[in-house]
């Protein structure tokens, strides 16, 4: 009987009180309840869920009550449970729950319990049919998770060891079969039986009269599994484990031995007889990939007591299993690179555990050390970790890291049991770990595992770079988590110490720490790289804090908020405080703490908002309520934050808040239920928490309304994305709701009191019907987020069905939608039909006609989807009939989107929506569509159906598209000049084509992987062999005869699903589908095409990539080795001797294709293994004479390095791009490639060596690759091996290659391969072959050599602290080549690299030298060059930087500047631009008044790049040393009155005439502002003014370029500043001038740029607090949403009564005439363009500067009677608009009267305009109302009490049909109607 039936039995039960009592009828039922719950759900945790509350409501029930139920009652439930435990074979956790049930019943019959699952076994067992897998699952599940069924087990083992013994021989007989789930299943029952049943077992094994034939049968099975028969890795895996397991069982040390013994011949490659115990097998080796040896080992080593890995091969000779047998086994397994070298390092610590485990016996039985020093142990173990500790495949350094720390503890009980006290090993480790470099991850791993066997001390006096060392860990992303845990393992180890040497309180340890650790800590935190500040907060702060918690003194005494930089820290610090210790940040610091508060959290600074935040939400306990402080902190804090760009800071503004509402939550809850102390009718008490409680929940209330008023359509993205996610927050955290695909995060049980004390006070109603039509809104927004997180919160949270009139409309706004031609209003409408099959109610209107043929189904569902496949194939009929109407109005890709959501995107299963007649229909109109599009594609169908393999050029595609229009039009072709732009039909089209195509492709995956998914346990298939056949053949024609890249990738994503279902499918059929495909695309590859290479590649790279990444990683993925075997061999395949460069090659498809493979993610690690041919093949191959394979060839090649190579070192600091992989180790993982790159470069450097290839250029296509690859590698790690010294000649001898690159990436390369040991010797040998200024020399090869020398000086000298014997002598050899720096060096290259090689050692030369050197070269520069040189420019940057870094020469060269050549100008003037020359105040006043003084003459200058140049460095100049935040430029001297304003007019003429491009006219506006506000009052004129003020209104427009406004933001900081503060001048400019000013900062705030709204905000920060004649130390910037008030406020602060200042704030207000927008709204049809145009100004919000605006204009008002000209103005606007404004209320007021949802209400919800003009509107109106209030000069205008009315009816209409407006505008216009 099903669960189903005996739950329906059960239920009819009739249980009377009299019989077992009214607490058991009331505990039963919902017992039922949940165990149908559990059954039904289809997600884990839930049934979990379901499953555990059953459990605790069958507890209640004591055995005498259970006693007390009818017998047949007490057996239906107990098969009731039995029946589910068989439902959730697969869910251990969910059947030892049921278990538990089963148990409290069978205290009550448990005859009964083992009677029922004794049935069921015997069911399984006594079938007369072999085990399936279902039975095998079950039988599983009986031995593992079940009391009971164990009990069973040990009564029947016989007869279930038979059937099993039955089952191998089946199992192994196909191969479907032996790799798939049935034959892993079969291995675990064998496994489980060994383990589980040991007793059991062991007398058929080891007894020779009980010997049985089954378990003998079973090993020869496992054996054969072992040895290759099975492909799957984890099956034989297990089977080691399982064998291993059944020798365990061994009572005897000596027979167990003995058989694991016999079990190490799996190293035999001949056949073998196993001995275990009585029984005896045949092993036969079928593979040689050494999984087998990997499983016996691990098996023995996870399965086998102490005393078998202790027992000895031979009593004669005594060996141990474990040493002698195990370890060579592991040693060998680990040298060699396997595709499986995780496993391999897991059995090496796991070996080490064990010899941990046994090392006690190990000493009694050797009477030795077991790790003496010296000994080929101890050097085997530390070779293997060193080698793996860098290895490229993922895990296995980790497992190397662990394998250290087991041997150092290996290593320590070693020398403790032989009192070995000087432990020489530590210090050997140390001096190796300190030598790896500091780039090495493994490094820091080595020196935390070491640490705890040294002293702290001794190991920092030794390495006294640690701390810096770890600055840069924190620095790089690879290496922050393990500089951080070096630094965990440090300090904890500290603390241990000290605490061991004395009695220290915990201020004393704190002070310990900051003598070394502070000022670390300091710069870490308050550094401006941001990875190594975020590291430092996140990792160093917080275990600091836990270790010390007294540090915080030290670290808050050394921080200033004023500081950048230190309120981040401070920030960091006092959370990190709070959140460990629980102790309060706010009495740290006294009454500053929340000053200091409110300054991070108005900082522009997102990462100190954040902090801020984060101290605010965060608390050690979720019930430490907030304060009073805190909830009107975060009140204001919150819609000031709406609007950021940055989406990690939306990301964790949204955790800060969820932290903060969960601490309210969980806060209000412990008040509800009270402390355990307090009597109940405590008053007091009671009063208190019902403040606590109305103020909590008043501030989730506020919180859950504050989302909506950001949700309307004109709101920018970020404010609605941070909206939607701060509603998120609030639904997940304050409602009951349940989500069971969370694992944390979940509501409280007892959630409901809480809502229940909202909903009494009429708050917390979230769900009402406003903001369910705010929501539906969302769903048509732009971006996909918006509509997808909207559409998600509806589903989630929302009543589970829509009303009926909401129903209605969006089920007729849906259809026009996917009827769009444009592809994101489809996907609209596509989102709405999910949204609505899982919200409405009732079926729709136009799905009922299909209600009657789904029957037996989810009907709803089912009719829905039938009425989507209705609407494709009259999509496809209007395509077949009309392909340009229906590109228009019936574009398909809509309903294909529509049916893929309404299908897969839903709890239902598709098997209860579709049956098969329903898919075939799908699959034939799918074939059918495809079929179309590609005959449209073509141009012929035809064409289509017979065309092999051949995809249209785009430029086919184009021409068919094209006729395709001349026909349907009925003109006939295009006469003339082509247009190179697509036409609108021609863009419909080719839209429609591609697009239905990826979106065919998607869905059919995704269809017949949820299918087969649902049908996998199941007899009812609704897919044939046959319907997956044609799956196949569509997607093979949608990818190899489609050469759009968009639909082919789009495509292959639903492809990708395709095959991962096929091939882990247990039916070899349909496994076999991909794999035909597979072949049939390299069949494709190897063949020749007479097609043009504008058809290369196109989608089978794809196809064969999609079909390899499928295959499942845990087996040896024959597919894949197939494909690169094919393609290697099909690229090495030798050119025809008559090939065509105009037709695609074999070989250069197969090229193409590897690359694919070898990028392909789904791949990973598992082309590593073919990483060396594929190399040498591409670098061959770089030889060809064919253009199209050379450049496929180095595309393979640089995807192959980035593969190969790992993770690159992204660090914040500016550096080298280097790998974290050395070249030691990098030769060991590919160690194919070792001679073959070692054979290039040596043939490459013989060629140079060739006297007779003198003046030739030979060119080595492959040599500048492999440089490449080497020049990656990480240097500075020590050989032991020295293999890699053989690369050191061929790289030195390329220093003479006539080509420059090369000799620039041989000089890094040969860094890289270069021991440091060898460092020193290289550069003597260098050196010493410096040439004299007399001799002979090769040009090439000296400034190869130069270039070697300048790179390993560069390495040499990062470590070398002074100055050694051998540095002495390469010294004076360098300087001995002084020459190479004068005229008697022609080459400028050479002259520029020997600066470079004497600047690096430039503090280790005298005076003298340096001086001379200097002397020569200003000599030089100041020599007129006759004729044009090579390099020139190269030398004249090195030599002015060389020069420049002493301030006398540097002075020299500046004041030379008006006499030195143009391209001496230029070089110098860049230079400068560099960043050079700026730190020393001395210099840069020089600069400055040489830029100056020679201003005009570059402005005349007729070169573009010179000017822009030169602007630039006067720029860099004059603001350098002022951080943004500083004062003003002091008034300079150094111009001459009249020379100053002739070059401000040339800049401000060349602003307004716009002369020169972008770049140039930014950096002129910057320079005119700088120059501007040095003027003095007398010089500076009002015209002056007004020019430049009119240039920043020009150039502050939205449509300007981005450099042009941001120049703007930087003139209103130069120059804004000073003219309109007071204190800087002694007169200020007119109102009117400062008023625009204030304008263009209004704009310049709302602007796109993020850059430029900063730059805005600095300009508002440094007039705020100058005005306010405050310290400028204590600026600091404060956030763009903060600075626009405090623009407004100084405007009317200081120009109220300005009617300027009643223009400028008007102006920021939307249009309010609502009747045109309606109208237009109205006139507006289908869609008559594919894309719009995007507005200028996307981030710009109209409605919420409306409510910005609007206090302001109700001030002026106010205020207006202190005013004649001010009141006039107002007088005059009011006059000029009330007529309009109380016409456009009318006509709101008439808008909506219906009281259901209407399309065209519906319409005017979604539009952005109707909302900004209905804020404008209201800010008019109630501007007009005020006025009619304090002004009698206008109150015959209107009526005021009408007005009011109006005023009224209107916001009440819109409050109640979903017009959210801002709460900032609804709360004054409330306000005003109050009055």
């Amino acid at each position: 009987m099903s669960f189903e039936n005996l739950m329906k039995t059960l239920q009819d039960c009739v249980i009377t009180e009299d019989q077992t009592g009214e607490n058991v009828s009331q505990t039963l039922k919902p017992l039922y309840d949940k165990l149908s719950e559990s059954s039904r759900s289809g997600v884990k945790r839930y049934k979990e869920r379901c499953l555990e509350e059953g459990v605790q409501l069958l507890r209640q029930l004591s055995e005498p009550q259970l006693r007390g139920l009818d017998d047949k009652h007490l057996l239906l439930l107990v098969r009731l449970l039995i029946s589910l435990q068989l439902q959730m074979v697969n869910i251990s956790t969910a059947c030892r729950k049921v278990d538990q049930m089963l148990q409290h019943l069978a205290k009550v019959d448990h005859q009964l319990v083992f009677r029922e699952t004794l049935h069921r076994f015997t069911l399984i067992v006594q079938s007369d049919q072999i085990l399936s897998l279902e039975d095998l699952q079950r039988v599983c599940m009986f031995l593992e998770d079940s009391t009971v069924g164990r009990e069973v087990w040990r009564q029947s083992y016989m007869s279930m060891l038979s059937k099993v013994c039955e089952l191998f021989p089946a199992v192994l007989q196909q191969e479907f079969h032996r790799d798939g789930p049935l034959c892993y299943v079969t291995v675990k029952v064998c496994l489980q039986i060994f383990q589980l049943l040991s007793s059991e077992v062991a007398p058929l094994v080891w007894e020779e009269n009980h010997r049985g034939q089954a378990v003998q049968t079973i090993l020869q099975a496992l054996m054969d599994i072992i040895l290759g028969q099975c492909c799957n890795r984890d099956t034989r895996l297990l089977a080691g484990t399982a064998v291993a397991m059944l020798i365990n069982t061994a009572s005897e040390s000596k027979a167990g031995g003995a058989a694991a013994w016999s079990l190490l011949q799996v190293f035999h490659t001949e056949p073998w007889l196993l001995t275990v115990g009585a029984l005896q097998v045949k092993c036969v080796p079928a593979r040689k990939d050494g999984v087998d040896r990997l499983a016996v080992t691990r098996g023995l080593l996870t399965c086998c007591r102490p005393h078998i890995l202790l027992s000895s091969c031979d009593d004669a000779a005594p060996t141990c299993l474990l040493l002698e047998g195990l370890f060579p086994l592991v040693y060998v397994l680990c040298e060699e690179k396997l595709d499986f070298h995780y496993f391999v390092l897991e059995v090496l610590t796991l070996w080490l555990k064990r010899v941990k485990e046994c090392v006690v016996d190990l000493w009694k039985m050797t009477a030795a050390r077991l790790l003496p020093d010296n000994s080929s142990l101890r050097q085997q173990l530390i070779h293997v970790i060193w080698t793996n500790a860098e290895s490229p495949v993922e895990g296995v350094p980790e497992f190397a890291s662990s394998a250290f720390i087991q041997l150092l503890n290996l290593y320590e009980m070693d020398c403790e049991q032989f009192c070995d006290a000087e432990k020489t090993f530590y210090a050997t480790l140390l001096q190796r770990i300190m030598k790896l470099p500091r780039e090495a991850k493994a490094k820091y791993h080595h020196l935390s595992a070491l640490l705890p066997y040294l002293d702290t001390n001794m190991v920092l006096d030794q390495y006294v770079e640690i701390p810096s060392h770890l600055l840069k860990c924190l620095s790089t992303n690879h290496l922050s988590p393990c500089g951080s845990e070096l630094y965990k393992c440090l300090i904890q180890q500290q603390r241990r110490e000290l605490q061991k040497s004395a009695s220290l309180t915990e201020l004393d340890l704190a002070g310990h720490w900051a003598k070394l650790w502070q000022p670390v800590l300091h710069e870490a935190l308050t550094s401006e790289v941001t990875l190594l500040q975020n590291n430092g907060s996140t990792h160093l702060l917080p275990c600091t804090l836990q270790v010390f918690p007294s540090s915080v003194d030290h670290l808050l005494a050394s921080l200033d908020p004023h500081v950048p930089g230190h309120l981040h820290a401070w920030a960091c610090i006092l959370s990190s405080y709070r959140a460990i210790t629980g102790g309060s940040p706010w009495a740290l610091q006294g009454s500053s703490t929340f000053e200091t508060l409110q300054l991070a959290l108005g900082s522009a600074d997102d990462k100190i908002r954040l902090a801020a935040l984060n101290l605010l939400s965060c608390s050690s306990k979720t019930k430490d309520i907030p304060t009073t402080e805190e909830l009107t902190i975060m009140r204001r804090f919150i819609p000031q934050n709406l609007n950021c760009e940055s989406s990690p800071f939306r990301q964790h503004l949204q955790a800060g808040v969820r932290k903060f509402l969960v601490r309210i939550r969980d806060g209000c809850l412990a008040h509800i239920r009270g402390p355990k102390g307090k009597k109940k009718g405590d008053a007091a008490y009671y009063q208190s928490s019902q403040d606590v409680l109305e103020q909590r929940i008043g501030f989730v209330e506020w919180l859950s309304q504050l989302p909506y008023s950001s949700l309307a359509p004109g709101h920018s993205y970020q404010r609605k994305k941070t909206a939607l996610l701060l509603l998120s927050a609030v639904l997940e955290t304050c409602t009951d709701t349940w989500s069971p695909d969370k694992k944390k995060g979940q509501p409280p049980a007892n959630i409901g009191t809480l809502i229940k004390c909202a909903r009494q006070r009429g708050q917390w109603d979230f769900f009402c019907r406003t903001k369910q039509l705010v929501l539906i809104s969302c769903l048509e927004d732009s971006t996909s987020e918006i509509r997808e997180l909207s559409a998600g919160l509806l589903l989630r949270f929302f009543p589970p069905s829509f009303p009926a009139d909401i129903t209605e409309v969006l089920n007729l706004r849906s259809k026009q939608l996917l009827c769009s031609p444009r592809v994101q209003e489809a996907q609209m409408g596509a989102l709405m039909m999910k949204v609505l099959l899982q919200k409405s109610g009732d079926l729709l209107e136009d799905c009922k006609v299909y209600f009657k043929g789904s029957s037996g189904r989810n009907s709803k569902s089912s009719c829905v989807v039938t009425c989507v496949v209705k609407e494709l194939e009259q999509h496809y009929e209007t395509a077949k009939a009309d392909m340009m109407f229906a590109a228009r109005t019936k574009p398909i890709h809509g309903v294909l989107c529509a049916l893929q959501r309404c299908l897969l995107e839903i709890p239902n299963r598709v098997c209860d929506i579709l049956d098969h007649h329903v898919i075939t229909e799908v699959l034939d109109l799918l074939e059918n569509i495809t079929l179309l599009l590609l005959a449209v594609l073509y141009g012929d169908c035809s064409t289509c159906i017979t065309k092999k393999d051949a995809p249209p050029s785009f430029c086919d595609m184009g021409n068919a598209i094209s006729s395709l229009i001349s026909q349907e039009s009925g003109a006939g072709p295009a006469d003339g000049e082509e247009c190179v732009l697509l036409s609108e039909e021609h863009s419909l089209v080719l839209t429609c084509c591609w697009v239905s195509l990826k979106e065919t492709g998607i869905l059919l995956g995704s269809l017949v992987e949820k299918i087969l998914t649902e049908t996998k346990q199941s007899s009812n298939h609704l897919l044939t062999k046959q319907d997956l056949i044609r799956a196949s053949k569509l997607f093979k024609n949608i990818l190899l005869k489609c050469r759009h890249w968009g639909a082919v990738e789009g495509c292959s994503l639903g492809f990708t699903k395709f095959c991962v279902s096929l091939l882990s499918s247990s039916d070899p059929e349909l496994k076999d589908i991909p794999a035909q495909m597979l072949k049939q695309g390299l069949e494709v590859v190897q063949c020749p095409r007479s097609t043009s290479v504008t058809r290369r590649a196109a989608g089978l790279p794809l196809l064969i990539l999609c079909v390899v990444s499928a295959e499942e990683a845990s087996k040896a993925r024959p597919l894949l080795t197939l494909s690169m075997q094919t393609l290697l061999d099909t690229a090495k395949t030798p050119l025809d001797e008559n090939w065509d460069q105009k037709l695609d090659l074999p070989q250069v498809c197969a090229v193409h294709t590897l690359q694919a493979l070898v990028r392909g993610a789904g791949l990973g690690v598992a082309v590593l293994r073919f990483a060396p041919a594929i190399a040498i093949l591409s670098l061959t191959l770089l030889s060809s004479p064919s253009w199209a394979m050379r450049n496929a060839a180095l595309q393979l090649y640089s995807s192959l390095c980035s593969r190969m190579l790992g993770q690159r070192c992204s660090s914040g600091e500016a550096g080298p791009t280097q790998l974290s992989m050395s070249p030691a180790a990098f030769f060991v993982h590919y160690h194919g490639l070792q001679l073959f790159l070692l054979g290039e470069l040596r043939g490459a450097a013989q060629d140079l060596q060739d006297p007779t290839n003198n003046a030739k250029l030979h060119l080595q296509p492959s040599l500048f690759p492999i440089l490449t690859l080497l020049a990656q590698l990480q240097p500075g790690v020590q050989d032991s091996t020295e293999t890699l010294l053989d690369f050191l000649p061929p790289l030195l001898q390329l220093s003479a290659s006539p080509i420059y690159s090369v000799r620039v990436m041989a000089s890094k390369a040969l860094v890289a391969m270069t021991r440091p040991s060898e460092y020193m010797s290289i550069l003597i040998k260098l050196t010493a072959q410096l040439p004299g200024p007399q001799d002979r020399c090769c040009h090439n090869q000296l400034h190869g050599q130069l270039l070697q020398i300048k790179a390993i000086l560069e390495r040499a000298l990062c470590t070398d602290s002074g100055p050694s014997d051998d540095l002495s002598e390469v010294l004076s050899r360098v300087q001995a080549s002084l020459w190479m720096a004068t005229e008697a060096q022609h080459c400028p290259l050479i002259r520029a690299v020997y600066i470079s090689v004497v600047d690096s050692l430039r503090r280790h030369y005298c005076e003298s030298f340096t001086s001379q050197l200097s002397d020569a070269l200003m000599h030089d520069l100041q020599t007129p060059q006759q004729s044009l040189q090579v390099g020139l420019s190269s030398f004249h940057q090195r030599a002015i930087r060389f020069l420049c870094m002493d301030l006398k020469w540097a002075c020299k060269i500046w004041h030379s500047f008006p006499e030195a050549s143009p391209d001496l100008r230029l070089s110098l003037v860049a230079w400068v631009l560099d960043g050079h020359g700026v730190e020393q105040t001395g210099l840069k006043k020089v600069i400055q008044r040489v830029l100056q003084t020679n201003l005009k003459e570059a402005l005349l200058s007729h070169s573009v790049a010179y000017r822009t140049t030169y602007l630039a460095a006067l720029v860099v100049v004059m603001t350098a040393g002022r951080t943004m935040l500083a004062q003003p430029l002091p008034h300079s001297t150094s111009l001459v009155e009249n020379i100053l304003p002739d070059c401000l007019d040339l800049l401000l003429r060349d602003l307004e005439d716009q002369r020169g491009g972008p770049d140039l006219l930014s950096q002129a506006l910057h320079a005119a502002s700088l120059l501007l506000s040095q003027c003095s009052d007398s010089s500076l004129t009002i015209a002056m003014l007004q020019r430049w003020c009119s240039i920043l209104e020009n150039q502050r427009a939205p449509d300007a370029p981005e450099i042009l406004r941001m120049a703007c933001s930087e003139a209103l900081c130069v120059a804004g500043v000073p003219l309109m503060s007071c204190s800087l001048r002694e007169h200020s400019p007119p109102p009117a001038i400062m008023i625009r000013l204030i304008n263009t900062g209004l704009y310049l705030l709302q602007d796109q740029s993020q850059q430029v709204r900063l730059k805005a905000a600095c300009f508002t920060s440094l007039l705020h607090h100058s005005r306010r004649g405050e310290n400028q130390s204590s600026v600091y910037l404060v956030q763009v949403n903060q600075a626009l008030p405090l623009l407004l406020d100084l405007l009317l602060e200081e120009f109220w009564d300005s009617p300027a200042t009643l223009e400028v704030l008007l102006s920021h207000l939307p249009p309010s005439d609502l009747r045109s927008v309606l109208t237009e709204a109205l006139a507006e049809g289908g869609c008559s363009i594919l894309y719009e145009q995007d507005e200028a100004n996307v981030f710009a919000e109209p409605s919420v500067m409306s409510a910005q605006v609007l206090p302001y204009l109700l001030q002026m008002a106010e205020k207006s009677f202190q005013s004649s000209a001010m009141a006039e103005s107002l007088n005059s606007w009011a006059k000029e608009n009330a007529a309009q404004v109380l016409d456009n209320l009318t006509v709101c007021q008439k808008l909506h009267t219906a009281e259901t949802l209407t399309p065209s209400w519906l319409a005017l919800l979604m539009d952005s305009r109707f909302h900004s003009t209905l804020c404008g509107l209201l800010t008019r109106a109630t501007l007009l109302l005020r006025l009619l209030t304090t002004s009698t000069r206008v109150q015959d205008i209107c009526n005021l009490s009408s007005m009011r009315t109006s005023l009224q009816d209107v916001c009440r209409l819109l409050s109640q049909n979903g017009v959210h407006l801002q709460c900032a505008l609804t709360a004054a216009v409330a306000r005003e109607l109050i009055i």
